[in-house]
């Protein structure tokens, strides 16, 4: 079925993708159907075959045996443009996130400058316009110049079309300065997403602290340097009603904060990374979970270190009980692509990130294999709760919404070949990996921008 390859970005002005397992989570969909796309918008999504008569010139795609979902939406990126274009453009990165089954980025301000003025979103949102091919939402800096010391002039960035405040890569240590963000996220009704990390407990360290760290005598990271932080953001959310979401939670004691806070009531939601859920320190030691088969590796690989760092099994678990609940709203990659200069070091001089975008969807398969998660809550995770955390209407297949479609073969095998990335990152410890779970097309407003499906004509 999976055999010839359509020009990407083409756009058939009729689509019927007949017979797939279509799972929509934001209308609890999970029937055998047609879904039928027409002028870049979702005309039916729903159980049994289309009866009436196609559009004039309309394209068949028989994607029995494949599933068929909203386009992923991905809370947490790092397009890298303006200003570190060696390591990813606004061009690669939204082709790679087409390749992962995602149609809408949310693009981090670590940039240079970064997104801290009217002018440098525009900037952005002009590039994607020319450049992108999936929806590019920028993320706006909390603090001028991503300083820790000024505010941001919130409100015109929200104006110019951010859809949430960050400084991520770094955590607003002011407590002060905190509690005026969320004052601002009030008025302007977007989240502020935090790096939770106490630098000061943290220091230098590279890895969990624990007994991996100690055997390789690097300096860890421990739990509470994250924890404290949520705790601290937890506590003026609370004191001001400004909205919280909790970036790349890792420790089984930020879940439990993030629960308390939700039965409290409070304006919290929170996201993990694949990386988080699937890998735990000891991968940083060389050991490879057998069920990924994924190749072994020695001591010290600088594509694991990342921040905040692989946590132990314990946490692992933590995580994906918490996903499964719904205390874990969301997925989101983190993807962080780095030059092979940033990573050819020592573990200490390496820089932090994985690239993910194009490996999320496989490499998140392994919970249904594992029984640990229903693709049906996978594909939530991925696609209608990220939207609702926006507050836009993304992440679905209802009548009349833009015909972001991600196809998905749940049981093709493939090797992860870095040199074949769209991304410009390599830096990934699933480099020769075979992964189990594919996306085999995506389309964003009904055009193609990943397809390796087979075509004919409809009549």
């Amino acid at each position: 079925m999976v055999q010839a390859l359509m020009t990407t970005e083409e756009r058939p002005h009729a689509l019927l993708l007949r017979g797939g397992r279509i799972l929509d989570p934001s209308q609890g969909l999970d029937v055998v159907g047609d879904v039928l796309v027409q002028e870049g918008r979702v005309r039916r999504a729903a159980r049994g075959a289309w009866r009436g008569e196609l559009p004039s010139g309309c394209q068949v795609i028989d994607v029995r045996g494949l599933v068929v979902a909203p386009g992923f939406v991905d809370l947490h990126c790092h397009l890298r443009e303006p200003g570190y274009e060696a390591k990813e453009t606004i061009a690669t990165g939204t082709r790679a996130a087409a390749w992962g089954g995602f149609t809408t980025v949310c693009c981090m301000p670590n940039t240079d400058p970064p997104l801290d003025t009217a002018a440098a979103v525009a900037f952005v949102l002009e590039r994607a316009r020319q450049q992108g091919v999936v929806r590019v939402l920028p993320i706006g800096c909390v603090t001028r110049g991503r300083s820790g010391v000024q505010l941001a002039d919130m409100a015109d960035l929200a104006k110019a079309g951010v859809v949430a405040f960050s400084d991520d890569g770094d955590p607003v240590a002011d407590a002060h300065l905190m509690r005026q963000a969320f004052s601002y996220s009030r008025l302007t009704g977007l989240p502020i997403i935090n790096h939770c990390q106490d630098k000061a407990i943290t220091r230098e360290g590279v890895v969990n602290e624990g007994w991996v760290a100690s055997r390789l005598g690097l300096r860890g990271a421990p739990a509470a340097a994250e924890e404290v932080m949520v705790a601290r953001d937890i506590a003026l959310a609370a004191l001001t009603g400004g909205r919280l979401h909790l970036a790349h939670v890792s420790t089984a004691g930020s879940v439990e904060l993030l629960r308390r806070a939700k039965a409290r009531g409070l304006p919290v939601t929170a996201e993990v990374t694949p990386h988080h859920l699937m890998f735990t320190d000891e991968w940083v030691l060389g050991y490879r979970d057998e069920g990924l088969r994924a190749p072994a590796a020695f001591p010290y690989d600088t594509t694991t270190k990342v921040n905040p760092p692989l946590r132990a099994q314990g946490d692992v678990q933590a995580l994906r009980r918490a996903l499964k609940e719904g205390v874990v709203d969301a997925i989101a990659t983190d993807h962080a692509p780095h030059t092979l200069l940033d990573k050819l070091c020592t573990y200490d001089e390496a820089a932090f990130g994985i690239s993910g975008l194009e490996t999320a969807l496989g490499l998140l398969m392994g919970l249904v294999q594992q029984e640990a998660l229903d693709l049906p809550t996978l594909i939530n995770r991925l696609t209608a709760a990220p939207a609702a955390i926006l507050g836009l209407p993304l992440g679905t297949l209802k009548e009349g919404s833009p015909a972001d479609v991600v196809v998905i073969d749940p049981d093709r095998e493939w090797v992860v070949d870095v040199a074949a990335f769209a991304s410009k990152g390599r830096n990934t410890p699933l480099a020769g990996a075979t992964l189990k779970g594919k996306v085999v097309a995506t389309l964003f407003g009904g055009a193609f921008v990943h397809n390796e499906l087979a075509m004919t004509s409809g009549h």
